[in-house]
């Protein structure tokens, strides 16, 4: 949609990135590259692990991958960037290149809600019903919730980027953040966005209360299955394997809450701005952390790939 005679139309977006943050800019650039560089080795390596480990072929496994894909993708998308904003003092993206931003941060992350909780329903299938595990959770069947999951997100963040950019964007073009986020980007709408909320709020059900549902049933089950356990270490035992995953539930949807569910004044905005950065690194760093630190199968995958590193070094 054109602007009037008397408004200019935004062509290019400004984001201010860290600027309330001068004195500890060069100290959070480190920071920033240490941890992405953590981020690129922790989850390539369980991609490549999951890859080439023949034990690690597994429902679980090929889940975490995906989610280690996810991991990657969606701290490429925004790191680089955010580190050419701390050394330039800001940033100025062209708005389509910011709408692409916009596109690939959503798919890339809200895939991870999809992934997560299917990994929950792997997780109560493998306690629940372990006999049957094999055959209710099958290779075509893996296959498919990952197709799916990628094809769900992609399907619906198009449909709202649709309409999102038939909206006017006229006038102001600054935005108080590091990223194109899907909030402040809406700030800068001139014309009426009642009907992309409506969608957002829709897309939000899909993408994140129902995952969060499904997660929270599926741990329901597997709370009590556990409890028909007579053995203290078959309680154990079963709680280990879905303890990595529990973790990762507990701090990825922590973060979600923490950035979109505190109130939204002007203080809380500037805030929110830094809480992003804990589902921006901390998450993706955490995962691979604590997937190969709680599990033995990841372990012993190391431990073989080192083995294998070390003979063909010395040949």
């Amino acid at each position: 949609m054109m602007c009037e005679e008397n408004q200019t139309q935004v062509t290019q977006i400004r984001l201010l990135g860290f600027q309330s943050l001068s004195t500890y800019k060069p100290l959070l650039f480190i920071l920033l590259i240490l941890s992405y560089v953590c981020i690129l080795v922790g989850n390539l390596l369980i991609i490549l692990l999951v890859t080439i480990v023949d034990h690690l072929k597994t429902p679980m496994f090929l889940f975490l991958k995906h989610l280690s894909i996810a991991d990657v993708l969606v701290t490429t998308s925004v790191i680089p960037m955010m580190l050419d904003i701390m050394f330039n003092e800001e940033g100025i993206l062209s708005f389509w290149s910011c709408v692409l931003q916009l596109y690939v941060f959503g798919i890339f992350g809200f895939v991870q809600c999809l992934l997560i909780a299917v990994m929950s329903y792997d997780r109560y299938l493998a306690i629940s019903h372990p006999l049957r595990y094999s055959s209710l959770m099958s290779p075509d069947l893996c296959l498919w919730l990952v197709i799916g999951s990628w094809f769900l997100v992609s399907a619906l963040t198009s449909s709202e980027l649709i309409i999102f950019i038939q909206f006017k964007f006229c006038g102001l073009n600054s935005i108080d953040h590091f990223f194109c986020d899907f909030g402040p980007v809406m700030e800068l709408v001139t014309s009426d966005i009642s009907i992309l909320r409506l969608q957002d709020l829709v897309f939000v059900i899909f993408m994140i209360f129902f995952p969060f549902v499904l997660i929270i049933n599926s741990y329901f089950c597997i709370f009590f299955a556990i409890l028909k356990i007579s053995s203290m270490d078959g309680k154990r035992k079963a709680f280990s394997t879905c303890s990595s995953h529990l973790t990762t539930v507990c701090l990825y949807y922590g973060t979600l809450i923490a950035v979109y569910m505190t109130p939204s004044d002007e203080s809380s905005i500037n805030i929110n701005k830094y809480r992003s950065l804990l589902y921006l690194v901390v998450t993706p760093l955490m995962n691979p952390i604590i997937y190969s630190l709680r599990n033995n199968e990841i372990k012993r995958a190391m431990q073989k790939l080192s083995h294998i590193l070390q003979n063909g070094w010395r040949r």
